[in-house]
């Protein structure tokens, strides 16, 4: 224990971990006897834990490693060639990005990334993103104390929100330096450094962080989504803390990594060095992907994604099977639908208070259910952009709601689904006895207002979200009510979850919930209360 403190585990020992994944140790600063130390304390414990599980008998399960799915949503660049590997070591030599004692680890990173071990490439590229984004950082904020200092007075500046390090004193970028592990004096374990978060939008309650605006919003859009959103592949976070089989590491992953450091060696390199490698058709390539950019990750983009998925499943409704209207007529003591046309009257009503914050090309009078709530409508106001750097909290709270309810309403429209098939084959094997064949024509019935109603609140959802930010305006009593109207629905689409479900059965009970629902819309709509009619009155004003 004593030795795992004095290398890795306590802030006032030589805190090796921490020092070196956050890039502020060279490669000549480690010495040699260090290295063995940890490849045989690592081999030791392993002895010790082996012993330990034979003689009580216990059996060691290792947890699942972290795999990454939908490896499409982080195609970005394009694929990074041995020609551009070549150009980007030169730049690597040349960059103001890179400080020169860390080169070794920049020529290794992409030494490794052409023999195919790409997790070795990001484990030597990810701390001197760091420590090229931290020298940025402390020069465009004229704040260079903060390149390599941690006291525990001062804010510690790294890619963490919060990081516990020991009184470390570096001098930066220049030649001489003291050696990053000869400078730890007496700390006290108790005295943690506060880290500053080098892509926060203030520095303090007066000061802008300046790094967001030299990067701009596409670079940092990046670094939050493969580092930060907690649905992005979070790879600095998975990495550090070993839950990714090394051996199998994406190439996908490392090559999106690698292409956005190529693209900081470009900016922060001489002009006319940088006007020449910007012309490479490759480097061209790699240039205008990254400022094309836009977040994929963060809850404004999921919410987006989740929306059009959902309306991607209740489309495919009109392709299930059913019986005829001819079979359903046959069918003795079935009640036609009396309802209906009071939830269309609903529906198109809502809808027309909606209509003016609609695209222009959206003004149809006729048949408003199937030519406004339409896929091409959603599709084209998902592509509207929205700013997602630095949301407030309350707006990410709406955000949460918001995207539940879009999860209920895609497992209605799952449920819908699963049912609609499994009771059409039902009825033509004639397995269906009197009472079941009853309740699926009450579902065919129910599906004709439900595939309207689930339409209309993915449009609601949309554009509240493309007026998102409108909700800053509101004070805290409007801003209470907006959210118990949200919650609202929110509670109608999971009881409609419950209703719809094969163990419930509940058909006819949709149609009264749906009605209250669409009255409770409708009334909020009349007293201008929704975000979208709030940013139509700003800019009215």
């Amino acid at each position: 224990m004593n030795v795992l403190r004095v290398f890795i585990g306590s802030p006032c020992g030589l805190n090796l971990r921490n020092i070196l994944w956050h890039g502020f140790a060279s490669p000549q600063e480690i010495p040699v006897k260090y290295c063995s130390m940890l490849l045989f304390l690592t081999a030791g414990l392993g002895q010790l834990l082996k012993r330990y599980l034979v003689q009580n008998k216990f059996s060691l399960v290792h947890r699942p490693y972290i795999t990454f799915s939908n490896l499409e949503e982080l195609d970005i660049f394009p694929d990074i060639n041995y020609e551009v590997l070549s150009l980007t070591e030169e730049l690597a030599k040349r960059s103001s990005f890179v400080l020169k004692i860390m080169l070794p680890f920049w020529i290794s990173a992409l030494t490794a990334f052409r023999q195919h071990r790409y997790a070795d490439c990001i484990t030597l590229l990810l701390p001197q993103l760091e420590t090229g984004l931290r020298l940025l950082f402390t020069t465009v904020n004229k704040c260079p104390s903060r390149l390599l200092t941690a006291e525990p007075s001062s804010l510690y500046t790294t890619l963490d929100e919060l990081t516990a390090l020991p009184e470390v004193s570096l001098m930066a970028c220049t030649g001489s330096r003291p050696s990053a592990l000869s400078m730890i004096n007496g700390f006290a374990a108790g005295d943690l450094a506060v880290s500053l978060q080098m892509l926060a939008k203030q520095l303090t309650d007066e000061e802008i962080n300046q790094l967001p605006l030299i990067l701009g919003e596409p670079a940092v859009e990046f670094l939050w989504d493969f580092l930060n959103h907690q649905e992005g592949p979070r790879v600095r976070d998975h990495l550090s803390h070993g839950e990714i089989s090394l051996n199998e590491f994406p190439r996908e992953i490392a090559n999106q990594i690698l292409g956005f450091a190529i693209i900081l060696l470009c900016r922060f390199s001489e002009e006319e060095e940088f006007v020449t490698l910007k012309e490479h058709t490759a480097i061209k390539l790699l240039i205008t992907c990254a400022n094309c950019y836009s977040s994929r990750f963060h809850p404004i983009a999921r919410l987006k994604k989740q929306v059009l998925e959902c309306m991607k499943s209740i489309s495919s409704w009109s392709e299930l099977p059913v019986v005829s209207k001819e079979q359903i007529q046959a069918i003795t003591g079935y009640k036609r639908c009396t309802e209906m046309q009071e939830l269309v009257s609903l529906i198109t009503g809502i809808l027309s208070q909606l209509q003016h914050h609609l695209p222009s090309s959206c003004y149809i009078l006729d048949d408003p259910l199937n030519n406004l709530l339409t896929e091409e409508l959603l599709t084209e106001l998902c592509g509207m952009q929205i700013r997602t750097l630095y949301c407030p909290r309350s707006l990410l709270e709406v955000l949460v709601v918001l995207r539940q309810i879009g999860a209920q309403c895609h497992q209605v429209s799952e449920q819908v689904i699963v049912c609609t098939e499994m009771r059409y084959k039902q009825w033509v094997n004639k397995t269906l006895h009197s009472r079941q064949r009853h309740n699926y024509l009450r579902m065919l019935k129910s599906v004709k207002f439900l595939s309207p109603v689930l339409r209309l609140i993915l449009v609601l959802i949309t554009l509240e979200l493309n007026n998102i930010h409108a909700i800053c305006q509101e004070n805290p009593f409007e801003y209470q009510q907006y959210l118990k109207f949200l919650k609202s629905i929110l509670q109608y689409t999971e009881n409609l979850v419950t209703y719809t479900s094969p163990e419930k059965n509940k058909w006819d009970e949709t149609g009264q919930l749906t009605y209250r629902a669409l009255i409770k819309m409708k009334t909020f709509n009349e007293r201008k209360l929704t975000l979208m009619q709030l940013a139509t009155q700003k800019k009215m004003s």
